[in-house]
């Protein structure tokens, strides 16, 4: 797990914060300056936010416990699930469902009834009509659009990634509602008070967003192939 150079982040824009007039007093720490009426992020406080966050990641995934990935802006969204996918973790890139961890047990009544559209037009022995195909095929597709990145999800995870929290304030109020551990990317415009691993970067610009995701997500890769690794030698033994 590289852990990204300064100038990378540079590069990638992730010192940008808002305009000075859309600030959030307690992000002060973790801003060097005001250019131009708008705030610039405190790099070497980024890196070593990043690298406390990922080896917290790390242990979780080594543990076999899930990190859910929540990103549902337009510019993060394929970022964030093709890097959620990559290590096996449930995400939400569509949009948040009130209540989608607080009534889990509601939500995977949903999932289950996806799977169950599979089987019913999987099965060559079940008789169903045109229409009835079309509207169940219609039916599957809307389900599997919200919640396709969680289907494979039995249990709540025991922490959650958010890009931009004040863009998912209901994800993050349900996480500390229950007590999830709790990852962020964090603007200028944003309280890192509210997030047990605040990582102060540009929320808006996707190179940001994949730079800090895929620092994460290599640091659960690590973790998982750490958890594989120790249940192989204890097989050995």
């Amino acid at each position: 797990m590289e852990k990204p150079k300064y100038q990378d982040l540079l590069d990638a824009g992730v010192h940008f914060g808002h305009q000075k007039k859309k600030w959030n007093p307690k992000m002060l720490p973790y801003i060097f300056m005001e250019r131009k009426g708008i705030h610039i992020i405190d790099l070497h406080r980024t890196m070593d936010c990043m690298e406390e966050a990922a080896n917290a990641m790390k242990q979780i995934a080594r543990s076999g416990r899930k990190i859910m990935f929540v990103a549902t802006k337009k510019q993060a969204r394929i970022i964030v699930s093709e890097a959620a996918r990559s290590v096996g973790m449930p995400f939400v890139t569509d949009r948040w469902l009130g209540g989608m961890m607080t009534n889990f047990a509601t939500i995977r009544k949903s999932i289950k009834k996806m799977n169950n559209i599979d089987k019913m037009l999987g099965d060559a022995n079940v008789s169903i009509t045109k229409k009835e195909r079309l509207t169940l095929t219609r039916e599957r597709n809307k389900i599997e659009k919200v919640m396709g990145g969680i289907a494979n999800l039995n249990r709540l995870p025991a922490a959650i990634f958010i890009v931009d929290i004040t863009h998912e304030h209901l994800a993050l109020a349900e996480s500390r509602k229950l007590g999830l551990r709790t990852f962020a990317m964090v603007d200028t415009n944003s309280n890192p008070g509210l997030v047990d691993f605040p990582i102060p970067a540009n929320d808006d610009a996707s190179k940001s967003i994949k730079m800090v995701t895929e620092y994460m997500v290599a640091a659960i890769k690590e973790g998982l192939d750490e958890r594989q690794k120790n249940k192989a030698e204890a097989a050995a033994k």
